[in-house]
């Protein structure tokens, strides 16, 4: 009922509001201290309001599903609504892939059914060969009206949202002191300790409203919202991941390749689900088991039914584990690992447990596999010592979804493990090591050159995880409002890819009856950030004139992480009921 009033009062608009409506009207299929501050000053050496560093142009971090109260000083996964304080550690995990050959580009595959997302308007011009038909078990495409709720909703086509834009002036922006009047006592829960809040207009990123917004705060998973923002500058949204089999020619065998893929399954097709729920074939993740069925028809054609194994990870370099690994908030970081390196690849768990070594899982997996179709392993399977040849002939390939689903899959469910291979690939593309540091140093350097104000940003990995980074709540809305730009359409799977309060990913369990914001359920879409003591918020919300306006609330408290997280979602709920003139 609040989603159908609100639209009815949708005004002509800028692109960004339309947009907003447009990510509302998804949301519906899907779910039948003392007063404020005004914008403050900036800090020396960052743009003023009006400029380009907070608002004055477009171009503008983890929940990670912690554990729950149990283990909230462990700073572990946090983003759950329904679960407590997980701290850092996050969802679910999955990496996107490398390319073949030794370019370490990420291979690409032409879209196909993705002209329906805003994605498809990426102007890529990658022309790698396309991979076998069988070779893939997944394909770019709009998910269908009917997906249930925890599945990614999409907005209209970019396109038709942008170019419906033009009709005439959109509802008056809210004013600071409007702003600050409406949140003066929502602001004042002690529940929420220290806060840093910036509130824009996703338009065109203007600052409306700040208090404590040029002050870098832990952001937790909201990091994601960074790396996915540069990965999609960087990489063309219909990229695929490849994992590939190649013959050997040192060895006389075969050699599985890691292109980085985290996301790869080993589970039948009817038995695998992303965020809960049956994987369509826009998410449906890469085959092992087509893999083995590629491979071994191959070697079976030679006549060859006895081979030798092993496996590349050369794809990636530095250290596998985070700083914060725990062995269940987010696996080693491998470019080979099959169903995110859980020991029960059907496990829905926040923070299933992991295998120690990934890579050598997904190789004695894929042997089984082998053995099913016929074909005999020689003994165990082994870390290659040298990478797989550029020309070595191809025996099979499986793909993942495109890079643009993989990043909504990512923020929607705040998963770390794939933030981390996401980061990694952002890595690959900009020339940097494909490790922590590579990564963190590609994300900081393509913000900035799209004008993201970067005083105060510190990165450290690509899911958040990490408990020294440190981002402005005005760069957060910074990222939002380029990702809503109608000169970034490549970015638009950020906005989509936010989760639905009341409905999905790590926010479909808040804003619910008992939070006293459960009227803005359906209106907001966001990224949520947790680690032990901090809670953040970061991404869009349609007030009551239909505006769409973008925000960042960053918190750290000592009160119980249910209750601080009410008192946020209150916070967000005030912007979504009022106009603030």
């Amino acid at each position: 009922m609040r989603a159908g009033a609100v639209s009815g009062r949708r005004h002509g608009g800028t692109a960004a509001g339309l947009f907003g409506a447009s990510l509302l009207v998804a949301a519906t299929v899907l779910g039948a201290g003392g007063a404020s501050a005004l914008p403050s000053a900036p800090p020396s050496g960052s743009a003023s309001p009006g400029g380009p560093g907070a608002g004055g142009t477009r171009a503008g971090q983890d929940e990670s599903n912690g554990r729950r109260d149990d283990k909230e000083n462990r700073g572990d996964k946090g983003d759950r609504g329904d679960k407590g304080d997980r701290g850092e550690h996050g969802e679910e995990s999955g990496r996107p892939g490398s390319p073949a050959g030794t370019s370490g580009r990420p291979t690409t595959t032409p879209p196909s059914t993705a002209a329906s997302t805003p994605a498809s308007t990426s102007t890529s011009t990658s022309t790698s060969a396309t991979a076998p038909a069988s070779a893939s078990a997944s394909a770019s495409g709009s998910a269908p009206a009917s997906a249930k709720p925890s599945a990614v909703a999409r907005p209209a086509p970019a396109g038709a949202v942008l170019a419906a834009a033009e009709a005439g002036p959109g509802a008056g922006l809210p004013t600071a002191q409007g702003l600050q009047q409406a949140l003066a006592t929502v602001l004042t829960d002690q529940n929420l300790g220290t806060v840093g809040l910036a509130v824009a207009d996703a338009a065109d990123g203007q600052l409306l409203y700040g208090k404590g917004e040029n002050t870098a705060a832990t952001p937790a998973s909201t990091t994601k919202l960074a790396t996915s923002v540069a990965a999609l500058s960087l990489i063309p949204g219909d990229t695929r991941l490849a994992t590939r089999v190649v013959k050997n020619a040192a060895t006389g065998g075969i050699t599985l390749v890691g292109g980085g893929d985290p996301t790869l399954t080993a589970l039948p097709a009817d038995q695998v689900q992303v965020a809960g729920v049956p994987a369509d074939p826009d998410t449906a993740p890469a085959s092992l088991d087509a893999l083995a069925r590629q491979t071994a028809a191959a070697l079976k054609a030679a006549g060859t039914t006895t081979v030798a194994l092993d496996y590349d990870v050369s794809l990636y370099t530095g250290p596998l584990l985070h700083k914060n690994h725990d062995g269940e908030n987010i696996a080693a970081v491998t470019p080979l690992m099959v169903d995110e390196g859980r020991t029960d690849p059907k496990s829905l768990a926040d923070a299933p447990a992991r295998v120690a070594d990934p890579a050598g899982a997904a190789a004695e997996s894929f042997a089984n596999l082998l053995k099913a179709q016929g074909v005999t392993v020689q003994g165990k399977a082994k870390a290659a010592t040298a990478p797989a040849a550029a020309d070595a002939p191809v025996l099979g390939r499986v793909d993942s979804p495109t890079m643009a689903r993989l990043v909504e899959r990512m923020l929607t469910t705040s998963d770390n493990t794939l933030a981390e291979a996401i980061a990694r690939q952002a890595a690959i593309a900009a020339h940097q090591p494909a490790a922590f540091e590579g990564a963190a140093t590609a994300v900081t350097q393509e913000l900035a050159r799209l004008g993201v104000p970067m005083t105060g940003v510190v990165l450290n990995d690509g899911s958040g995880l990490h408990p020294g980074n440190a981002i402005p709540p005005a760069v957060l809305v910074k990222l939002l409002a380029l990702a809503a730009s109608a000169q970034h359409p490549t970015l638009r799977p950020v906005l989509t890819g936010l989760p639905i309060a009341g409905f999905t990913g790590t926010l479909g369990k808040r804003f619910g009856a008992g939070s006293g914001a459960a009227d803005a359920a359906g209106l907001v879409r966001a990224k949520t950030g947790s680690l032990s003591g901090v809670n953040t918020l970061a991404g869009t919300v349609v007030d009551a004139e239909g505006r769409l306006l973008a925000f960042a609330l960053m918190t750290r408290t000592g009160a119980p992480v249910d209750t601080a997280r009410a008192a946020m979602d209150r916070v967000v709920a005030r912007l979504a009921a009022c106009g603030c003139h």
